[in-house]
C-alpha cells in the first residue's frame, strides 16, 4: 500500500518541487514505484521534468473534475518506475468548477485512492497558497505532510500560519491529518542566520524535523532548465547528496529495507502503453 506524503507551504520559493521531484527520483532509484502529482496550476514539476505543460490533454484538472481516468493522464517512465500525474495552465480554473461539486475537499484524495496500489509512493507537490487545490493536497495527505522551510527569516513566519491551518484541516475535514517531517531547504552554511533557522525550527517541531539538511546549490537551481532531476544533471554535487540522504532517511523511518539501486534515476519520462 502506498503512502502517500504531500508538500506543502503557503510560501513560494521553499523548494517544494525541487524536494517532491528530486525525492521521488532517488526513492525511484532504490526501487520504489513513486507517482508524483503535481497539484500547482503552475505546473513547475511538469516543467522541471521535460514536459510541456500546454500540451497536456489529461492531467490534474481532468482528473479531479472526472473527466479523466488515471491510466489516461498519468505518465511513466518503465525503466525505473517513477510516474507523473502532470498539471496544466487548467487547473486554475478547478478553484472555481470545484465550488459547486460534490465532496469538492476531497477529489484529488478519491482520485489518488483509487489508483494508490499502484504504488510505493505518491508526492504530491501543491502551490504556494492556501487554497482549494491545496486543501485538496492536505486531504489526500492519507501519511502526512512534508513542510520544506527555507532557511531565513521571512520563512519562520509564514511557517505558524501553515501550522494553524493543518490544525483547521484536522478540526473540520480530516482529524488524521499528521505532519510527517519538516525539512530544511537552501541552507546557507556561510551565514549565522541560516544555522539560527535551524535552530529555531528544531527546538519547535523536535523529532519531526528531517536530519537531513537540502543545501543553497547552483546545481539545484540549472536541473530543471534541462528537464532532469538533480541525479541526472549533477549526480555528485551537494544538492544530490542531500536528497539522496532524504530519500534513505525516509526509507529507513518508514521500514523499508534499502536495496541495491533498480537503476538510473530518471532521464526522461514516457507515456505508458
Amino acid at each position: 500500500m502506498a503512502r502517500i506524503y504531500t508538500f506543502v507551504n503557503q510560501k513560494g520559493g521553499v523548494g517544494k518541487t525541487t524536494s517532491s521531484i528530486n525525492l521521488g527520483a532517488y526513492l525511484a532509484y532504490y526501487g520504489q514505484r513513486v507517482l508524483l502529482i503535481d497539484n500547482d496550476p503552475q505546473a513547475n514539476a511538469t516543467s522541471c521534468l521535460g514536459i510541456n505543460k500546454n500540451q497536456i490533454k489529461n492531467g490534474t484538472y481532468e482528473l479531479m473534475i472526472g473527466i479523466a481516468e488515471p491510466s489516461k493522464a498519468i505518465l511513466h517512465n518503465p525503466r525505473v518506475k517513477l510516474s507523473l500525474l502532470p498539471s496544466s495552465p487548467a487547473l486554475a480554473g478547478a478553484e472555481v468548477e470545484l465550488i459547486d461539486m460534490k465532496n469538492r475537499e476531497y477529489r484529488l484524495r478519491d482520485a489518488v485512492v483509487a489508483i494508490k496500489d499502484r504504488y510505493d509512493y505518491v508526492l504530491i507537490d501543491c502551490p504556494p497558497s492556501l487554497s482549494l487545490l491545496t486543501i485538496n493536497g492536505l486531504t489526500a495527505a492519507i501519511d502526512g505532510v512534508i513542510i520544506p522551510v527555507q532557511c531565513e527569516y521571512l520563512a519562520l513566519e509564514g511557517l505558524g500560519q501553515l501550522v494553524q491551518t493543518i490544525d483547521r484541516i484536522r478540526m473540520s475535514l480530516f482529524p488524521e491529518l499528521a505532519i510527517r517531517g519538516v525539512l530544511l531547504t537552501m541552507f546557507d552554511s556561510r551565514t549565522n542566520l541560516s544555522s539560527d533557522v535551524v535552530n529555531e525550527v528544531q527546538n519547535y517541531f523536535g523529532s519531526q524535523v528531517f536530519q537531513s539538511i537540502i543545501p543553497r546549490s547552483i546545481r539545484l537551481a540549472e536541473a530543471p532548465s534541462f528537464g532532469v532531476p538533480i541525479s541526472i544533471h549533477a549526480p555528485g554535487s551537494s544538492g544530490a547528496a542531500a536528497y539522496h540522504e532524504l530519500a534513505k532517511e525516509i526509507l529507513r523511518q518508514d521500514g523499508i529495507d534499502i536495496k541495491l539501486p533498480a537503476g538510473l534515476p530518471i532521464s526522461e519520462i514516457d507515456r505508458r502503453d
